[in-house]
């Protein structure tokens, strides 16, 4: 079964030119995201599922699907540490 993944409900998120600033508001820490990253936290935030994100990226860019997963993966744990993301169980 897909991992759900959702956006922190303590979140906010503004794009900046190409790239994001998202505000962890529980802890007031800002994070910036490139102009890739950001693009993946739309989809997620779309789509809350790895596989629909992937799918997605690679219809947009030239990007190996290998190196798409790691990429994704170190992004989501990066952002779960922080406390931005969170996993869920799909009932």
């Amino acid at each position: 079964m897909p991992v759900q993944l959702q956006i922190a409900e303590d979140v906010l998120f503004q794009t900046v030119a190409d790239e994001a600033v998202l505000l962890n508001i529980a802890d007031n820490h800002y994070y910036g995201l490139d102009d890739v990253a950001t693009r993946m936290w739309q989809l997620l935030a779309e789509h809350g599922t790895e596989e629909a994100v992937i799918e997605a990226m690679l219809a947009e860019y030239d990007v190996d699907e290998a190196t798409l997963h790691q990429d994704f993966a170190a992004l989501v744990t990066e952002l779960e540490q922080r406390g931005l993301i969170k996993r869920v169980d799909r009932q």
